[in-house]
């Protein structure tokens, strides 16, 4: 596999992961490591938007793309809120959210960039 082949294989594994890693991420949050009352929240639900961009995620659509990059800036402010008004395993969960939902970000715009430019 030549470099430049490897570069948009190696982002959208990137995107992948991390996007996996953030839905793991918040249901686990909500139902095992610090939910918001013993024995789990409904809260978990809030991974069903990323859930809806999952099919299009693997299939690389741009589209679908474009509009989770969107979406998990929702993601990214609500690990920003809760790292700065909570402590203790809350904050380190915050944070965990806050670097993954910028790692599919990135990965995601890179990704996109990097397809649109190769030649048809």
């Amino acid at each position: 596999m030549r470099a430049a082949e490897r570069v948009p294989r190696t982002l959208y594994l990137a995107t992948v992961a991390s996007l996996v890693a953030l839905i793991v991420l918040c249901v686990a949050w909500e139902l095992w490591l610090a939910p918001l009352r013993p024995g789990g929240s409904w809260l978990a639900l809030k991974v069903a938007p990323l859930l809806a961009a999952v099919p299009g995620v693997l299939k690389a659509r741009l589209y679908t793309l474009r509009w989770a990059m969107m979406l998990v800036l929702a993601y990214f402010t609500e690990g920003v809120v809760r790292a700065y008004a909570e402590h203790g395993t809350v904050a380190t969960l915050a944070t965990i959210e806050i670097i993954l939902s910028l790692a599919f970000y990135a990965a995601a715009i890179c990704y996109v960039r990097v397809v649109r430019a190769a030649p048809q």
